[in-house]
């Protein structure tokens, strides 16, 4: 399984599952990889490396003018999973793939990360040394009612998350189009701090 969350309200006993096999030759010892899940109907992707593949596809989309796309790159104490320059722009961008849903409301994380208060800590420092700053989640599922982080998992993701955005951290979300073996961005999903 690629996704390192909990995942248990999706990895539920009989849960269908999409499944890819592993390259011919591999010296894994598992055939296969777990994909994406079943919920109520809904498909939902479960590879973690989907939302960075996802969001590099559509930084195009997102900016104009883009002239440099850099995955992993370092600023302070954090890497980033991307460093975008558009036109005069210099922008920081730190993916986050959601696939916590409970009654059309999305959350993150779905396990405390003490790595992401770090991220966001970075990221508004990046802000006051004039860098652009995002944090997109990757909504891996193809609809949501809104956005929200997950104060019952780890309440200091959620109150630095808002303080971010007050300091001009800019907190995206967005759906997926997903299918059996392809995921999308596709449209913009509300954020409720």
């Amino acid at each position: 399984m690629k996704n390192t969350g909990r995942c248990k309200e999706l990895l539920v006993p009989h849960a269908r599952v999409i499944l890819e096999k592993a390259p011919v030759g591999s010296s894994r010892k598992t055939a296969y990889d777990l994909i994406a899940v079943y919920k109520n109907g809904m498909l939902i992707n479960m590879d973690s490396q989907s939302p960075n593949k996802a969001v590099f596809e559509f930084i195009p989309k997102l900016f104009e003018n883009v002239t440099l796309i850099r995955p992993e790159k370092v600023f302070g104490s954090s890497r980033f999973d991307f460093y975008i320059e558009a036109g005069a722009r210099k922008i920081f961008m730190e993916v986050k793939g959601c696939t916590l849903e409970e009654n059309g409301i999305c959350r993150f994380p779905d396990a405390p990360t003490e790595r992401g208060v770090k991220h966001i800590n970075e990221l508004v420092r990046a802000v006051s040394e004039g860098y652009e700053a995002y944090i997109f989640f990757v909504i891996q599922m193809e609809s949501a009612e809104y956005f929200t982080p997950n104060r019952e998992t780890h309440p200091e993701f959620a109150e630095a998350l808002k303080r971010a955005s007050e300091k001009g951290v800019n907190i995206l979300a967005y759906t997926c189009a997903v299918t059996n073996d392809s995921m999308e961005i596709d449209k913009p999903c509300r954020v409720v701090l």
